[in-house]
């Protein structure tokens, strides 16, 4: 059996809070926190003209891919979990919930825990059947809540209807919710100066995308489309974050090509194939697709994904544009492994 000295454990604690700072950058994510500080409407000051980029140069768009810094991301976590093993025996663990048959949901899953292999962390899944009742669902979560080796909980949404997704949500405990969907964790977003446990999974990539590829933030009018509780709402909440002027439309919003066509960074979280077409933006906008809608095909019968965004009327007006597959989704993936990690640092007293 391994014995550590005191010293080396010390030394562990130090080399790995380090490395914390090198890569999970939560603090970064969240923007920074700057007063408002009024200025009259005549003022010209450089921070208020939109800067042109490098790669807004053309008539076609640069395309944001999502791989490499999903790539660079896995690397750094990898490393961590290594050292924690052959520091303190140990290494994070995830909890997975998942209820019923959608096909998407199994692919996702599948996508998260071979991620999860690669890197390192240890997975867990209960599947329950697609009419198991709430107080089943319930009692599953708050096994794994009482767990003190599972680290981070995931309940795969969306829930067949006769469950209720708030309620389960909430059950789950704030510092294991690596989704970052519990109502303490959003609130906590949702207010300047205070940080969440764990920021939302495709917020966080969709931050990290813009923020790796030099896209200014700060002033700039950003429309979300969709408002739902997994990306959209708390997208929103984190470019406010980042002071944009953020506008979310919704599915009773009238005219809302009218209003993504004045915004500098367009966001789609609708989950309807190619809806946001060419006239819906402004020339050289940023635009990020987070749709991941399986379109079947009528000849072959197969199956392919496509993004919320129609990529090639969008490439010819965008500026930057991220895939769809291949863009968000990566990224996406990638931070749900980040947030595991830190959820096992909380856990083993690293940080």
């Amino acid at each position: 059996m391994r014995t550590c000295t005191t010293s080396s454990v010390v030394a562990l604690h130090t080399a790995l809070k380090k490395a914390l700072h090198s890569f999970s950058a939560s603090c970064d994510l969240l923007g920074p926190n700057l007063p408002d500080v009024w200025v009259p409407p005549y003022n010209t000051s450089h921070s208020h003209i939109l800067q042109t980029k490098p790669w807004s140069i053309g008539n076609n768009a640069a395309i944001f891919e999502g791989k490499a810094i999903a790539k660079h991301i896995k690397s750094k976590v990898a490393d961590e979990i290594s050292m924690m093993k052959s520091g303190i025996g140990k290494c994070p663990r995830l909890a997975v919930v998942l209820v019923g048959d959608r096909r998407d949901s199994h692919t996702f899953i599948q996508f998260k825990l071979k991620a999860c292999d690669q890197v390192g962390i240890e997975t867990m899944v209960a599947q329950l059947p697609d009419k198991c009742s709430e107080n089943e669902l319930l009692h599953v979560v708050a096994g794994f809540n009482d767990d003190p080796g599972v680290h981070g909980i995931i309940v795969q949404l969306p829930l067949p209807q006769h469950l209720d997704e708030e309620k389960i949500i909430n059950i789950v405990s704030p510092k294991k919710d690596v989704d970052g969907f519990h109502p303490l964790n959003m609130g906590n977003l949702a207010k300047r100066g205070r940080k969440p446990f764990f920021i939302p999974c495709a917020p966080k990539a969709c931050i990290a995308l813009l923020l790796r590829n030099g896209v200014e933030i700060k002033g700039k009018r950003a429309v979300i489309i969709g408002r739902s509780k997994i990306a959209g709402l708390p997208t929103a909440l984190l470019l406010q974050r980042h002071h944009a002027t953020v506008s979310v439309l919704h599915a009773y919003t009238k005219k809302p090509e009218q209003i993504t066509s004045e915004a500098d960074i367009v966001v789609a979280d609708v989950g309807i194939p190619n809806m946001v077409r060419h006239n819906w933006l402004k020339q050289g906008a940023v635009v990020i697709d987070m749709g991941t809608n399986q379109v079947k095909d009528p000849i072959s019968q197969s199956f392919h994904v496509t993004g919320d965004v129609c990529f090639k009327e969008a490439v010819k007006v965008a500026s930057a544009i991220t895939p769809v597959p291949g863009g968000v989704g990566p990224v996406t993936i990638s931070m749900l492994l980040s947030n595991t990690l830190d959820s096992a640092k909380h856990a083993f007293g690293l940080i």
